[in-house]
């Protein structure tokens, strides 16, 4: 038997997590190098990427954030990873990160910083990204060159798989 259920005011709606989605991608260059963008309003790299706007999905979020913030519109793969990353002072968020695969150099030279949210880009070595953003982002794209690896998909909190390994 069936019930109805009454909908849930503003009240009860604050009971429960309303988290903020963000998509980001991860791309590469022929020599398995991660690209690295500098945000002009963070002090630390990122990937491309951000918020996901209203009646949009986060693979959308990231197609548009990829050809706003680049230039460029390279084909957008799977999803690698989701991650949940609230911080008390922003709050909740899911952060997706979905395999850009590799760029070639013909589409690396099309680059371009359109909307002006970033200053620079760069290609490094997964083992060299501690220190060049914020701990958990490395978790995360760590994890991301994992899932990539192995052609799966990886859950994490704060940049960490869960349960902890």
């Amino acid at each position: 038997m069936w019930r109805k259920v009454e909908a849930v005011n503003d009240q009860e709606a604050a009971r429960f997590a309303q988290a903020r989605a963000a998509a980001g991608v991860l791309f590469f260059d022929d020599g398995g190098r991660v690209l690295l963008v500098r945000p002009t309003y963070k002090p630390y790299l990122d990937i491309p990427g951000g918020y996901v706007e209203p009646g949009e999905t986060p693979y959308e979020a990231c197609v548009r954030e990829v050809s706003e913030e680049l230039g460029i519109q390279p084909t957008i793969g799977r999803l690698l990873v989701a991650d949940w990353a609230p911080l008390p002072q922003e709050g909740d968020k899911v952060l997706f990160v979905f395999d850009g695969g590799i760029l070639d150099d013909e589409e690396i030279k099309q680059i371009r910083f359109a909307d002006k949210e970033l200053s620079a880009y760069l290609f490094r070595r997964v083992d060299e990204l501690d220190g060049l953003m914020i701990e958990r982002l490395a978790r995360r794209l760590k994890a991301a060159v994992i899932a990539r690896e192995q052609g799966e998909t990886i859950y994490l909190e704060h940049g960490r798989t869960v349960p902890a390994e």
